[in-house]
Formats: C-alpha cells, sequence, structure tokens
C-alpha cells in the first residue's frame, strides 16, 4: 500500500483545566526530519514521540506542534539571601527602620522575589493527544497514497495498451520500410546483388528495430505494478524503476519514424514523466 509523505492532522484535549491541542503536518523529503515545538516540550515525550514516528514512518519533513490554552499557575519564591542583603543595606542608612519595610517597598527590587510559570499539563494527556492526531495523520497520508495508487493503475493500464499496439506494428514497419528501399533502389536504377539488398534491408530495420525497448518496457511496468501491490512499497524504489521507464521511453521515441506510432512513443514518454512527478510525493 502507498503512503503519501504529505499529510496533516489536529487533536484536541479539553477538561476543565484547559484545552491543549496537537497539530501535525509534513511534507516531501529525502528522509525523515522531525520537528517538535514549543522547544521547551518534556524531554521523555519527545524521545517517544520520535520512536512513535521512527516505527511506522519512512521519510518526510514532519513538523509536530503543541498548543496550550490553560490559565496559569506560577510559583513563587522569595530569596533569602538577597533579602538578608537588602535589609542589611538599609539597616546602615539613616532614618529608615528595615523592621517595618513592606512586600509594597520592596516588590521592584530585582532578585529578591522569583515568579515561574508552571506547565499544569500531564505527560499522560500530551501522550494521549499525540497518539489521537498521530493515527489520524497516519490514515490521512494513506488516503493520499490511495488516490495516487489509482492514478499510477490508470497510467499504467494506458502504457500496456500502447505497448501491445507498438509490437503488433513492428513486423508491419519493417515490411514496409524494406518496400520503401527497394522502391528507392530502384528510382536510383540501382543494380544491387541481392544479397547485398538483403543485407542493407537488416541494417536498416535493426537501426530503426524497438523490439528490445518495448520488451524492457513491459518488464519494468510489470516490475512497477507489483512494487505498487506490495504492503509495503518504497518511493525510492518507484522512482528507479520509473527513471528505467523513461530511459527506455525516450529511446523509443527517437527509433520511430513512422509520425502515427512516434506520437504514441511520446505519449508514453508523457505518461512517465507525470508518474515521476506524483513518485515525488510517495514514502
Amino acid at each position: 500500500m502507498l503512503s503519501s509523505m504529505t499529510g496533516y492532522a489536529l487533536s484536541k484535549h479539553i477538561d476543565k483545566t484547559g484545552e491543549v491541542t496537537c497539530e501535525i503536518k509534513s511534507v516531501n523529503h529525502r528522509f525523515m526530519e522531525i520537528s517538535t515545538k514549543p522547544n521547551d516540550l518534556n524531554s521523555k515525550l519527545e524521545i517517544y514521540i520520535r520512536n512513535t514516528f521512527q516505527k511506522t514512518v519512512q521519510r518526510g519533513a514532519i513538523d509536530i506542534r503543541f498548543r496550550f490554552n490553560h490559565a496559569p499557575v506560577f510559583t513563587y519564591t522569595v530569596n533569602t539571601k538577597s533579602l538578608q542583603n537588602f535589609k542589611k543595606v538599609l539597616k546602615d542608612l539613616p532614618n529608615i527602620n528595615a523592621e517595618n519595610i513592606s512586600i509594597a517597598d520592596i516588590k521592584n527590587f530585582p532578585g529578591i522575589f522569583e515568579t515561574s510559570q508552571e506547565n499544569q499539563v500531564s505527560d499522560i494527556i500530551l501522550k494521549r493527544v499525540f497518539l489521537s492526531a498521530f493515527n489520524e495523520f497516519k490514515e490521512n497520508r494513506h488516503e493520499e497514497g490511495k488516490k495516487v495508487q489509482s492514478l499510477f493503475k490508470n497510467k499504467i493500464k494506458k502504457m500496456i495498451s500502447s505497448q501491445k499496439k507498438l509490437f503488433k506494428a513492428i513486423p508491419d514497419v519493417n515490411k514496409k520500410r524494406i518496400q520503401v528501399l527497394k522502391l528507392k533502389i530502384k528510382q536510383l536504377e540501382v543494380n544491387l546483388d541481392p544479397e547485398k539488398l538483403n543485407q542493407e534491408a537488416a541494417l536498416l530495420i535493426l537501426k530503426h528495430d524497438v523490439a528490445e525497448e518495448l520488451e524492457r518496457i513491459e518488464f519494468h511496468l510489470a516490475a512497477l505494478n507489483k512494487e505498487l501491490s506490495s504492503k509495503k512499497a518504497k518511493g525510492k524504489k518507484i522512482d528507479f524503476i520509473l527513471q528505467e521507464l523513461f530511459r527506455e521511453t525516450s529511446t523509443l521515441s527517437v527509433k520511430l519514424d513512422k509520425p502515427s506510432l512516434k506520437e504514441l512513443a511520446l505519449e508514453m514518454k508523457l505518461t512517465v514523466e507525470e508518474m515521476r512527478e506524483q513518485a515525488q510525493n510517495i514514502e
């Protein structure tokens, strides 16, 4: 089954404390590249996320983003050493009673009060919302892969039909090529030894013969069909097969000189090029 490298998923968890959202999206990439935000996520959670992806995902640039909408919870601490130093300085100042200093008097002095904001969302909830998004993400990539697979199947059928037409036309094309050669020799009033004429005809046929290319195209199409039907179809292998197909169809279009057959070969070449563009999106 094909899987696309592009995918998207969004999952939310809402409770009385607030809301957590996990968004996953991916685009094409030669390898697997994972980016998680915010950057201060729990390191254990980040490792869990990466391990989850590495088990089932092969390629793609993947962006995972968590968003939190919770009432902030703050923790306050007093730096007692700084406070003692502050009081000591005040004692040395005239007309100031350090014992009567209030919080309002010292709140604006740095280093005495320390405030930190805590994330109250547990790792269990974060994993749960991530897994929900991850499963949706995988399904989305598989659905996109099905579309590409269907497109490939239709184009392969079209190419097989064209390949058979060309293969069927070869004997008639070679026959007409010999007739044209004999006619030209007759028009030029050149006397050639029959054996020499046969040799020239054979060389002409070999020069334009496309049987080998058509056989290789048939082989590559069968290999492509097999890979597409595989449970673990790989984009890199499909791309390699398409490169070989493109090479053969290019040679085919050069060798064929009959306009209708040449046009058929060019259509095959264009079809392969279209599949190569789609293959860039396969995992």
